[in-house]
């Protein structure tokens, strides 16, 4: 089965961070994609923000030899 995780930056983690966790529990078969995308937000102050979005498109069950 395909599945899709994503992972957008909040105010006290990064994407990459959270997104490398999760990649380190998939084995390289299972990865289908990764993209990557940035935004800019705007707080109510005016100031701007940049903000990653990275998104996992993965096999969640390859087979049984690589079931986790």
């Amino acid at each position: 089965m395909i599945q899709v995780k994503e992972f957008i930056d909040t105010d006290t983690v990064f994407a990459e961070k959270r997104a490398n966790e999760f990649l380190a529990e998939l084995k390289d078969e299972q990865v289908v994609s990764i993209c990557y995308g940035s935004m800019i937000k705007t707080a109510t102050s005016g100031n701007a923000y940049q903000r990653s979005t990275i998104l996992v498109v993965y096999k969640k069950n390859v087979d049984n030899k690589t079931k986790k």
